[in-house]
């Protein structure tokens, strides 16, 4: 059996598509509904059961669910970058992760967790995963520290060898649909340009970046699940691992895909930015990714273009068809 945490949600869902594709559904799915729309994205999926996160580790413990347990994906969590109830972030997202991977290590449990690249904060420290480099990671909201206090932990208590934990960059794709405004700006973009014709971006205010050519590291979701599979299959890798492109692109870029794919030409307007963020604004994030492709993990991932191509067309116009 495989456990998926967070399995309603947008990468959880995916990752059950992943192992329905590849032929597993013997899965059992843990999340909290509550009134969203995520409940849609198990519609078209194969799963043995499904558990509420608060009952979950209680079961867990007390060894009530049945089967052989074989891996524990913790997908799980507040992904809310500006959840501001810090007491609620660290128990959800450190003190339940923590409890899960203590569970699998004493079990010998495959347990992949998901990280953040929200631990780097504003970037001046780089974006690498190497282990030295993590403890000097500085987020600038709760979050990030969220995050990255589970990395910590891992490092301290010398599990690094023992559990997997994935530093998300900006993932994007079908399953979003229910994230409310944390939505990707792909989604946004596709459903206001067919309203309006047009869409608009941040002005820069950096002189070293023109309006609009502020750049992320945009990634799949469909190239993020392949990682995860094949990590299933290579149990001896673990460590924490950055999981992006390796390549940043701009905002116009992002935007103009969308155009192209909706086969439009771009009208991209420039407006101000709320001064709230101004003075934490990321310009640039780029996943370094050799730790991970050192590992032998092939990582052929769609190009920009590509995947917001698939996903516009595939999905969006299709009435958010779910993967």
């Amino acid at each position: 059996m495989i456990i998926v945490t967070g399995g309603a949600g947008f990468i959880g869902s995916c990752i059950v598509s992943k192992l329905n594709q590849e032929g597993i559904d013997d899965i059992l799915i843990v999340d909290n509904l509550g009134k969203s729309d995520k409940w849609k994205n198990l519609v078209n999926k194969k799963y043995s059961d499904f558990i509420h996160k608060s009952d979950f580790l209680k079961l867990l413990f007390s060894r009530k669910i049945e089967g052989k347990i074989e891996s524990i994906i913790h997908m799980g969590a507040c992904s809310s970058t500006t959840e501001k109830d810090a007491d609620y972030l660290m128990e959800n997202n450190f003190h339940f992760t923590k409890k899960l991977a203590d569970y699998c290590i004493e079990y010998e449990i495959r347990f992949i967790y998901a990280s953040s690249a929200s631990t780097y904060g504003n970037g001046l420290k780089g974006f690498s995963d190497d282990v030295n480099k993590i403890p000097s990671l500085v987020p600038e909201h709760i979050y990030g520290y969220s995050k990255q206090i589970m990395d910590q932990w891992v490092l301290q208590t010398n599990n690094i060898n023992e559990i997997c934990g994935l530093k998300f960059f900006n993932v994007f794709g079908p399953n979003e649909y229910h994230k409310d405004f944390m939505k990707s700006v792909v989604y946004k973009a596709y459903h206001t340009i067919k309203e309006t014709g047009k869409f608009n971006l941040f002005k820069s205010y950096k002189k070293e970046f023109a309006d609009g050519q502020q750049q992320r590291d945009f990634v799949y979701v469909k190239d993020v699940v392949d990682i995860i599979w094949w990590l299933l299959n290579n149990k001896e890798v673990n460590g924490i691992y950055n999981i992006g492109t390796g390549k940043a692109r701009s905002w116009i870029d992002l935007v103009t895909a969308v155009f192209q794919a909706m086969n439009l030409k771009p009208e991209i307007e420039f407006i101000e930015m709320p001064d709230e963020l101004k003075d934490r604004y990321q310009y640039f994030t780029q996943a370094e990714m050799t730790k991970l492709s050192n590992t032998g993990c092939p990582l052929n991932f769609h190009s920009l273009e590509e995947a917001v191509k698939d996903y516009v067309v595939e999905y969006l116009a299709k009435d958010d068809l779910i993967f």
